[in-house]
Parts: C-alpha cells; structure tokens; sequence
C-alpha cells in the first residue's frame, strides 16, 4: 500500500490552504469598504430631519449598504473558520478560543444589522405609527441607528480578543513572520480598548489605522507568499494533526 495516499490531502497542500484564507480575506476587506461608500454620509450625526431624508432619498444605496454589510460578516465568518484550519497545528485549543470570539462578534455584528432597516419602517408612513409627530419617528430612527453604531463597539471588543489570539498563534508557530504576529496582537489590544468607549473613542486615530495595517498585512503576506510549508508540515506533524 503506498503510504502516500493515507496523508492528508489538506495536510500536504498548507500553502493552497493559506491562498484560499487569503482570497476570502481580500473579498471581506472589499465588501466592507464597499458598505461604506454606499452609506458613507447619509447618517448626519445630530441632526435627525436631514438623516431621515437623506435615507429615503437614497433608499436604493442604504439597502445595498445593509446587504453588503451582512454579505461581509459571512465572508468573516468563512475567514474565521479558514484561520482555525491554517492555525490548528500550533495550537488547537487555542485556536477554538479564536474562533468562538470571532463567532460572537460575528453573531452581534450581524444581530446590529437590523437597525439599518428600522428607519424605513418608522419612516415608511405606516397608519399605525401617524399616533407619533413626524420629528418624533425622525428622532427615533437616528436614535436606532446610534445603537448600531454602539453593538458595533461592542463587537469590536470580541474581535479584538479574536486578533490577540491570532496573534499569540503566529508568535508561537514557526511558518509566518513574528512581526505579522505582534502587530496582530498590538491590533486586538487596541480593539480591546473598546470596552471603555470614551477612552477608545479619544484613541481612535491611532487604533484605526494599526488594526487595519496589521490585517492588511496579514493579508497580503499570505496571499503573495503564502506559509513555509515545510515548518507548517513539522508543526502539524509535531501536533499529530
């Protein structure tokens, strides 16, 4: 029998497996800037009466905002899983940890989407909401939107645990730069900040563009180099994988 065909396809091929986690990773960084230039000013902080016209005067671009948003929160999620497969031979356990962070922040992530769609309900005419005064749904329907913009705070902090972990991941595997694993966790740090908002909120110029550098990175690294195989071979055989 050829011993050969008993390894494991996935196994035997880590650097396709790094590709592939890349791809998925380059479509959620296009999808959600994306989401962004489709939004990106129809939300006027304060001022409910031009946020309500804005919205039903683009009613087209704030749906497709919505559901690229829910397609980029799959697409993480797809990411999450593919890191766990590339990450698993240095540590399984914790790379469960990673993923089931990830995961929640997913989940929240995706539970906040359904703000994006009440100000069409509240601002749709509806016989049932005319007990209310025009400013009044107006005020509403930017209050909805301020609390998606805080579940998305909240999501950050699970992701940032996600980014730490990943982090600690690299540091400890032998088959990516060291440097990619400190920014990752320099990154989750600042995530993690977000657990005090009015800190985070002062901090965010800086935060930003560090998680955004780390991952866009990662990325990039191993969608253009991909992982060393050999060592990736030696881990996952160390870890009997």
């Amino acid at each position: 029998m050829n011993t050969a065909t008993t390894e494991p396809i996935a196994e035997a091929s880590p650097r396709p497996r790094a590709r592939i986690t890349s791809v998925f990773y380059l479509l959620y960084f296009l999808t959600v800037m994306s989401a962004d230039y489709f939004v990106k000013g129809l939300v006027v902080a304060g001022d409910a009466a031009a946020t309500a016209h804005n919205i039903l005067a683009h009613e087209s671009l704030f749906r497709a905002g919505f559901a690229i948003n829910l397609v980029a929160t799959a697409l993480y999620v797809a990411v999450t899983v593919l890191f766990y497969n590339l990450f698993k031979p240095v540590n399984r356990s914790l790379s469960l940890l990673a993923v089931s962070f990830s995961v929640v922040g997913c989940a929240i992530q995706a539970a906040s989407y359904v703000f994006y769609l009440a100000p069409f309900i509240l601002l749709g005419g509806a016989q049932y909401l005319s007990v209310f005064k025009v400013e009044q749904l107006q005020a509403l329907a930017l209050m909805l939107l301020k609390l998606r913009s805080q579940a998305e705070q909240i999501d950050l902090v699970f992701f940032g645990f996600f980014d730490l972990l990943i982090g600690c991941l690299i540091l400890r595997s032998t088959f990516l730069p060291r440097i990619l694993g400190v920014l990752m966790a320099l990154a989750g740090l600042g995530w993690m900040i977000f657990l005090f908002p009015p800190l985070a909120n002062q901090l965010s110029h800086y935060i930003l563009p560090l998680g955004f550098v780390a991952e866009l990175l990662l990325l990039l690294w191993l969608l253009v180099k991909g992982v060393d195989v050999q060592r990736w071979r030696e881990q996952a055989g160390a870890a009997g994988e």
